[in-house]
């Protein structure tokens, strides 16, 4: 029996092991392999890492992680968990191992455009988050791919790092004129026209192109048209789900089913690394709290 199985290997799930590791727990990640930040080439906003890529980061933790004998990392995807009287039974690769908690960390996945051609640039020159990615931008020609509100929120907000933007809306007729307005107050274009398709050289986006004909040049594009979470493990465990921060849970990241707690951008809308790493040290450290209560040490 286990002290933790944690399934996600990014930086909440890595994090909670470090915590949990420094407080002689039995400790075990799965990791699947599968990554948000896949093809991005560097994470930012992450104080002593900014700029670093997204692998080499993972693998500066994994490196910092193997100095403590009671954590391992399981290279392998969990097929099915179950919840039984003493605690959890995880299920990857064939094998079965058991805990007394459990802490999913698979974070999120975007909602690609996949009709435009995105994929292809993806993580490059179309992104998704301007904390992330805005500032290599700055005074660039930037289209924003969204409709209604939070489109126009978002090209609103790429205001701060260029004056050359461009909001498509995908052929949507969802925006208000008190939206019009405010874009045109800020100088943001506004193209109503079907987007057919973005063009560009490798990952270098250089034109998008319309159902019409019509062309833009932009050197990048930013989309709004959602994302969903990576697993469906909290939910078929039966943990609350909110629709705007996803799964609900108190500060510490445990839900509404006693002993699973979450950490990262499966848990909160600041979808930062800096903001997984804490919350996976926040929610290891209630883990730990937890398991000294049920021992009898507090």
């Amino acid at each position: 029996m286990l002290d933790v199985i944690v399934i996600g290997g990014g930086p909440a799930g890595l994090s909670a092991a470090l915590v949990l590791g420094r407080c002689v727990r039995n400790v075990m990640v799965f990791d699947s392999g599968s990554y948000r930040n896949a093809q991005s080439t560097s994470l930012h906003c992450y104080l002593g890492h900014d700029g670093i890529a997204p692998q080499d980061f993972r693998d500066e933790c994994r490196k910092q992680l193997a100095r403590y004998e009671t954590v391992v990392i399981v290279d392998q995807k969990v097929t099915e968990v179950t919840r039984g009287p003493g605690g959890f039974r995880v299920v990857a690769g064939g094998r079965s191992f058991e805990s007394s908690k459990l802490l999913i960390a698979t974070g999120v996945s975007d909602e690609l455009p996949d009709a435009l051609g995105v994929a292809q640039f993806f993580g490059r020159s179309v992104h998704v988050c301007p904390y992330c990615d805005a500032w290599e931008l700055k005074n660039a020609a930037v289209a924003v791919y969204g409709a209604g509100e939070k489109g126009a929120g978002l090209a609103l907000m790429l205001r701060r790092w260029t004056h050359d933007l461009v909001l498509c809306t995908g052929g949507s007729g969802e925006l208000s004129a008190a939206l019009r307005a405010k874009l045109f107050e800020h100088g943001i274009a506004v193209e109503e026209g079907r987007v057919e398709a973005l063009e560009g050289e490798g990952d270098c986006l250089q034109k998008i192109r319309f159902e019409s004909g019509k062309t833009i040049s932009r050197q990048a594009l930013f989309f709004t048209t959602g994302q969903h979470q990576r697993s469906e493990l909290m939910r078929s465990l039966g943990c609350d789900h909110n629709q705007e921060l996803g799964t609900v849970c108190d500060d510490d990241g445990l839900t509404s089913v006693d002993g699973i707690y979450v950490a990262g951008d499966a848990s909160r809308d600041v979808q930062l690394v800096i903001m997984a790493a804490a919350e996976g040290a926040k929610a290891g450290s209630a883990i730990n709290k937890a398991l000294m209560k049920a021992e009898g040490l507090m």
